[in-house]
C-alpha cells in the first residue's frame, strides 16, 4: 500500500487509551476531522470496531495512547487491511513515534497523501489448538513459581524447517519479527533490527544457562517448532494471547501471509532516533539533554519533471492493492456479483486515488481522464490518466491491465508513466532524459528486418492487420493494453505496434516512454503522432526505428488498412 493512497480517507476510526491526556488528544482530534469534512468515530481499548467501521469508506485508523494501544490497533485493523497511524500519549513507546503535540500536523500530512506506509512482517503462532497472530514476538517462558526462591527455568527443543537447532535451558525464548520486542531483545543481548519493510524472524535466548547459546536469525518463511520439556507460559505480543502449554506442546511459529499498515510522517522520529532519545545512548550537551542528529537525509529531487515523474510513479503504485483486490473478486465472484459494477468500481478507486494525488501537489494544472474532464484550470500543464486500461482484460481476470499516467506541456508529452499492478512493473521516461522499467534503463531492439520481428496490435476490428503481417513476421501479438504494447516495444519485448485507433489516455505515457527508449512513433503515412490533451481516437504506428519505413510502406501499399486507419 503507498502512502498516495491516503489522500482518499473519508473516515477515521480512532482507538483510545484511558488516559486524560488520551481525552484531551480526542477532543483535538475530533476538532480537526470537522475542519476537514472527514468523519470520526472513536472506542475505548477493548471494545470492538465493528460497530463503527465502514468497508465501503476508505478508512484511517489512529491509536492514542501508548505501545500497548496501538498493539490493539494492530489486531483490529489489520484483519480488515486499513492503515495505522499511532499518536503517543504515553511515555516510553517504541511503535507509537508520533508525539501528541503533533497530533494535527501529522493528520494533516496524511491526507494530503505526503505520509508514507512501512508494511509490517507478523507472525502467525499455532499451539495447543490456540491460532493467533502477532506483529511483535511470542515468548515462551517458565511457568512463574509461587515461591520467589523456586525454580525458574524451563527447556525447550527448537526445530528450524524440520533441522535440530538446539536444546534452549533458561528463563524462556523469544520469537520475534524486526518490529520487536526490542527491550526484551537488548535485555538478553539479543539483535535489534530497523523494523521499516524488513522479513525476517529472530529466535533469542532469554537468560540462558548454557554458554553456547546464541540469537539465531532465520527468513520470515521458515516454520520454527518448539517443543516444551515441560510447562511453559506462551505470551503473544506481551500477553495479548496467553496459553499454558505442559510438557510434549508444540508451538509453531512462522511468519504471517500478511502485513500491518503503518503509516509514518515527517513528524515522527526515525527507528534509530527513537531508540537513542528513549534510552539516552546518543550524544549529549552540557545540561545532559540529548542532541538532535547531524545527518540529514537524502534531498529530494529539485527538478520540475523529476518530482512530477515521482509523483505519478508512487500515484500508480498507490493502486496496486485495490486494484488487485478487485481483480480478485472478478475472478472468484463472477458469478455472484455484477462484473461491471466491480470494473465501475476498479476504475473510480483508482482515478480517485490518482487525481487526489496530482491535486495535492499540482492544484493549478489541468486534469482529463478516460470519463472526462477531472479538472480544469487552463494551465499549460496537463495530466492524462487511464486509471484502468484494459478493462476487458480486467473484467475476465486476465493479468494484462495498466495505470497510465502522463504530463504534458503544451500538448508535449513531457513525462510518462506505465505501471501493471498484477506484475509490479513500472516504467516511466522523462522527455530527454532516457526510458526506465523499474529503474533500470531500458531500448528498442535493434532488428531491422520485418521478417524477423515480433509485431503487437491493438483493435483490428476485421482481422486484417493479423492477416497480412501475420506470415511474414514472427507473429503478431494483441495483449489487450495500447499501453502495456508501447513498453514492451521500448523494453524491447516487440519490435513494432500498430493501433487501430488510440485516445491520448491511451498512448501519451507510453509515447514518452516508447521515444525515450528509441523507438519512432507516427501514424500510417510516417508523420509525426502529435497528443493533444482532447482530440477523438488517433492510429499509431510505433517501431524500433529500423523497420519503420517498411512497416508503414507496408501499410500504405494495403489499400484496406491504410483507408482504415486513415479514417
Amino acid at each position: 500500500m503507498r502512502g498516495r493512497r491516503l489522500a482518499t480517507t473519508e473516515e477515521i476510526v480512532a482507538i483510545v487509551s484511558p488516559a486524560e491526556e488520551s481525552e484531551a488528544a480526542v477532543r483535538r482530534l475530533e476538532s480537526w476531522a470537522s475542519d476537514n469534512g472527514l468523519g470520526l468515530e472513536t472506542v475505548d481499548v477493548g471494545d470492538d470496531i465493528d460497530d463503527v467501521y465502514d468497508p465501503d469508506s476508505e478508512t484511517l485508523g489512529v491509536t492514542i495512547g501508548g505501545d500497548g494501544t496501538f498493539l490493539e490497533g494492530i489486531q483490529q485493523f489489520e484483519p480488515r487491511n486499513v492503515p495505522i497511524l499511532g499518536i503517543n500519549t504515553g511515555t516510553l513507546a517504541f511503535l507509537v513515534r508520533v508525539d501528541v503535540d503533533d497530533l494535527e500536523a501529522a493528520l494533516t500530512e496524511v491526507v494530503q497523501g505526503r505520509a508514507t506506509i512501512d508494511e509490517r512482517q507478523q507472525i502467525t503462532v499455532e499451539a495447543n489448538g490456540l491460532e493467533a497472530t502477532g506483529i511483535n514476538d511470542v515468548m515462551v517462558k517458565h511457568v512463574q513459581p509461587e515461591e520467589p526462591v523456586d525454580r525458574k527455568i524451563t527447556k525447550l527443543d527448537v526445530f528450524a524447517d524440520g533441522q535440530y537447532v538446539g536444546e534452549y535451558d533458561g528463563t524462556g525464548l523469544a520469537i520475534a519479527t524486526p518490529t520487536g520486542s526490542t527491550g526484551i531483545s537488548l535485555s538478553a543481548n539479543g539483535p535489534v533490527h530497523n523494523p521499516t519493510n524488513n522479513s525476517c524472524l529472530q529466535i533469542v535466548p532469554l537468560h540462558t544457562h548454557r554458554m553456547g547459546v546464541r540469537p539465531l536469525i532465520v527468513s520470515e518463511d521458515t516454520e520454527i517448532c518448539i517443543v516444551c520439556s515441560e510447562r511453559a507460559d506462551m505470551l503473544i505480543d506481551g500477553g495479548r494471547f496467553h496459553e499454558q502449554l505442559e510438557a510434549d506442546d508444540v508451538i509453531t511459529v512462522t511468519g504471517a501471509a500478511s502485513t500491518a499498515n503503518v503509516v509514518r510522517t515527517s513528524h515522527d522520529d526515525d527507528f534509530f532516533t527513537a531508540i537513542t532519545e528513549l534510552l539516552g545512548w546518543g550524544a549529549r550537551d552540557a545540561e545532559g539533554e540529548s542532541l538532535p542528529p547531524t545527518v540529514s537525509s537524502e534531498a529530494g529531487p529539485d527538478c520540475f519533471e523529476e518530482r512530477a515523474c515521482e509523483l505519478a510513479k508512487e500515484a500508480v503504485r498507490s493502486v496496486r492493492n485495490p486494484l488487485r483486490n478487485l481483480h480478485g473478486k472478478v475472478e472468484t465472484e463472477r458469478y455472484k456479483t455484477d462484473t461491471s459494477d466491480v470494473i465501475t468500481e476498479a476504475d473510480y478507486l483508482s482515478e480517485n486515488i490518482i487525481t487526489t494525488a496530482i491535486e495535492n501537489e499540482y492544484p493549478a494544472h489541468t486534469i482529463l481522464t478516460e470519463e472526462g474532464i477531472h479538472t480544469e484550470t487552463g494551465s499549460e500543464y496537463t495530466w492524462l490518466v487511464d486509471p484502468l486500461d484494459g478493462t476487458g482484460n480486467y473484467a475476465n481476470g486476465n493479468p494484462n491491465y495498466a495505470v497510465s499516467l502522463a504530463l504534458l506541456e503544451n500538448d508535449e508529452p513531457i513525462v510518462g508513466v506505465v505501471y501493471a499492478p498484477e506484475t509490479d512493473e513500472l516504467w516511466s521516461a522523462i522527455a530527454g532524459e532516457g526510458a526506465y522499467k523499474n529503474g533500470s534503463p531500458i531500448t528498442t531492439t535493434d532488428r531491422d528486418a520485418l521478417e524477423e520481428s515480433m509485431l503487437m496490435s491493438g483493435y483490428d476490428p476485421e482481422g486484417i492487420f493479423l492477416s497480412y503481417f501475420y506470415d511474414d513476421t514472427r507473429g503478431v501479438r494483441r495483449l489487450g493494453s495500447a499501453a502495456l504494447h508501447l513498453c514492451y516495444l521500448a523494453n524491447g519485448s516487440a519490435d513494432a505496434v500498430w493501433e487501430y485507433d488510440t485516445y491520448p489516455w491511451d498512448v501519451a505515457a507510453g509515447i514518452v516512454i516508447a521515444r525515450e527508449a528509441g523507438a519512432s512513433v507516427t501514424d500510417s503515412s510516417g508523420e509525426s503522432f502529435e497528443v493533444y490533451g482532447e482530440k477523438d481516437r488517433q492510429e499509431l504506428v510505433a517501431s524500433n526505428g529500423h523497420i519503420h519505413d517498411d512497416l508503414t510502406s507496408r501499410l500504405r501499399d494495403n489499400e484496406y488498412l491504410y483507408n482504415t486507419v486513415d479514417n
